[in-house]
C-alpha cells in the first residue's frame, strides 16, 4: 500500500494541481482509463468545496489530500478543517451537510451531488475538527506476463 498526501494553501489556484496529481497517480495505479475524468472532476469538486469551506470560515490551514493505492483498488481522501455539525454524512442528506457561511451552502451541497454521481463509493464524514470526503475507485489486475 503507497500514499501520497498533499497540502495545499486553501486557494481556488491549487485545485488545478490536485486534480492532476490525482489522475496522475491514479493511472499509475492502475484506474481504468475510461475513469480518469471522473477521477479529474471528483477530486476537482471535493477540492474546490474545501477551499470555499476554509475561506468561508476563516481557516488558515492547509486542505488535505490523501492518494492511497492499495491492492485492489485506489482511494482518495480530502479533508478540511472547517468545522462541522455532525459526523457520518450521506451525500445529499440536505439536512446534514455542513453549511459554510453565506452563500457557499448550496454549492457544498451541489458538490456533493456531483461527487456521488461520478463515484460509485464514497463516504463524507464531518464533525467539529472538519470533514473528509473518500472517494474509491477499483483498479484493474495487472496482466500476467509470460
Amino acid at each position: 500500500m503507497a500514499t501520497v498526501e498533499l497540502r495545499f494553501s486553501a486557494l481556488p489556484e491549487h485545485v488545478r494541481t490536485a486534480r492532476l496529481v490525482a489522475a496522475a497517480m491514479a493511472r499509475r495505479a492502475g484506474v481504468d482509463e475510461a475513469a480518469l475524468d471522473e477521477v479529474r472532476l471528483a477530486v476537482g469538486e471535493a477540492c474546490t468545496r474545501a477551499v470555499g469551506l476554509h475561506m468561508s470560515n476563516g481557516v488558515d490551514s492547509p486542505v488535505r489530500v490523501a492518494l492511497i493505492e492499495e491492492e485492489k483498488s485506489f482511494s482518495i481522501e480530502v479533508g478540511d478543517e472547517a468545522p462541522g455539525r455532525n459526523a457520518g454524512l450521506v451525500p445529499g442528506a440536505r439536512d446534514e451537510i455542513p453549511e459554510p457561511a453565506g452563500d457557499e451552502g448550496a454549492d457544498g451541497e451541489m458538490g456533493l451531488a456531483v461527487i456521488s454521481g461520478l463515484v460509485d463509493d464514497v463516504e463524507v464524514t464531518a464533525d467539529e475538527a472538519g470533514g473528509l470526503i473518500r472517494m474509491t475507485w477499483p483498479t484493474l489486475p495487472e496482466p500476467l506476463v509470460p
